[in-house]
């Protein structure tokens, strides 16, 4: 690099990897990159030179948009589509594929779709609350409307991906079936073990062969339970936490009406916005104000400085397969927890304060990455998080990934998981480096 360092712009960006940029549009639709000439010098270079010559990145449109180009032979590699879309590819296509053969087709994303309610507005601080408006949804409604059925779902503040369902989701079932909530007039056991089954009941007149009857294989499929609606419950909980209901509508303390605006992202995440339509549904029917807000491009800033009551979308990201969790836990210590209105470091949107989870992040800090304690303190950690309900879990954010295999081949799926194939990963340099042009 000739000159001042300091005043490179950057453009082309330096690149470590075997491809280099070759051109782009100024709009930014696309972008195409050339294998260097010198690709033996890089990192992937003991995976061999490289059949890809050109990897082209393209912005193809929304969905519809997709499925068309994907069934011409024009777009080898889809990032994400909705479920109708990756229906109608499965059917009318011989030559694409996704993660799975068959259903549900997603790829596991490892983050958590949850119900993000805002510590630092009431009533959302009080736990009472949260779990009342864990206790008013229905799972399987909500995984139906947003995935059609194809959803994992998660009770455990962690998604059921790589490791999690040994090192958390099972080890922790029996903790799950006795852990009991205490409204002030009842005591009960909320956690109901059968609700990935009863979601696979559901669809197995329609995908007949596709849903599996074998309990792990459910598991691994539509994930573990989830909590058991109980609105005599939840209302015993807002009751104590000092709301009412008059006409069938809860009011707050001051005896205005409890209102609930739920932010979503936009149509661009369909899944998430159908979740929090049903959400917002199930929470009317029970008598709370509530309705969805379409932040746009303004999601992420809202939720950075705390412009919102609930919102549905992810505070939890993993590191991919392994259990330690600390991608995502360390940021949650309390240290960078921010006044309303201030920027929060990611990814604490919730706000979530506590001296026992501050104690878990602590002791996480010392371990080593591969110490078998990981596993300890993720349990300890999700545990405190039943008990506080800081976030209302949903599912593991899966994506449908159609693949086109008339010009390439070898790349992952559930039989050779070797990568995951979603482009937006920097590990998609793996796949690339895999491929191989297709016998015709």
């Amino acid at each position: 690099m000739a000159g001042d360092p300091r005043r490179f712009n950057f453009n082309k960006p330096v690149s470590l990897g075997p491809y280099v940029l070759n051109s782009y549009d100024p709009n930014g639709r696309w972008y195409i990159w050339q294998l260097r000439e010198d690709w033996q010098r890089t990192s992937l270079a003991p995976l061999g030179q490289p059949a890809v010559k050109y990897v082209a990145y393209v912005d193809a449109g929304p969905s519809d948009k997709r499925v068309i180009a994907q069934l011409n032979h024009n777009l080898d590699v889809i990032n994400d589509v909705d479920p109708e879309s990756m229906f109608t590819i499965a059917k009318e296509s011989r030559s694409s594929r996704a993660w799975y053969a068959g259903f549900p087709y997603a790829h596991p994303d490892p983050t958590l779709p949850s119900v993000l309610l805002n510590h630092q507005v009431e009533p959302f601080d009080k736990s009472d609350v949260r779990w009342a408006l864990a206790l008013t949804l229905d799972i399987r409604a909500i995984a139906m409307a947003a995935y059609r059925g194809a959803a994992t779902i998660s009770a455990l503040g962690v998604p059921p991906t790589g490791s999690a369902p040994g090192d958390y989701f099972r080890p922790m079932e029996a903790w799950l079936r006795e852990f009991e909530l205490d409204t002030g007039k009842t005591r009960f056991k909320p956690y109901d073990p059968g609700a990935s089954a009863q979601l696979a009941n559901m669809l197995r007149t329609t995908y007949r062969d596709a849903i599996p009857t074998e309990q792990t294989k459910i598991e691994q499929m539509f994930g573990f339970g989830w909590w058991r609606p109980n609105a005599a419950a939840a209302a015993e909980l807002l009751e104590r936490a000092g709301l009412r209901r008059q006409n069938r509508q809860w009011t707050m303390v001051d005896g205005k009406p409890f209102q609930i605006s739920l932010l979503v992202r936009s149509e661009a995440y369909p899944v998430l916005a159908r979740a929090a339509s049903v959400a917002v549904q199930q929470w009317k029917l029970f008598g709370i104000d509530a309705r969805v807000v379409n932040a746009g491009t303004n999601y992420a800033d809202r939720l950075a400085i705390g412009d919102f009551q609930a919102a549905l979308g992810w505070s939890v990201e993993t590191w991919g397969g392994h259990p330690d969790l600390s991608y995502f836990l360390d940021s949650w210590h309390s240290e960078f927890v921010q006044p309303p209105g201030r920027r929060q470091p990611a990814r604490n949107w919730q706000r979530w304060k506590h001296p026992e989870l501050d104690s878990v992040i602590e002791r996480t800090r010392a371990v080593h990455f591969d110490d078998p304690k990981v596993v300890e303190l993720g349990q300890e950690y999700l545990k405190l998080a039943v008990r506080e309900m800081p976030t209302i879990p949903l599912m593991a954010y899966n994506k449908f990934a159609p693949l086109d295999t008339t010009y390439w081949t070898g790349y992952p799926t559930a039989e050779n998981p070797y990568v995951s194939p979603g482009p937006y990963w920097a590990n998609s340099r793996y796949m690339i480096a895999r491929l191989q042009p297709a016998q015709r």
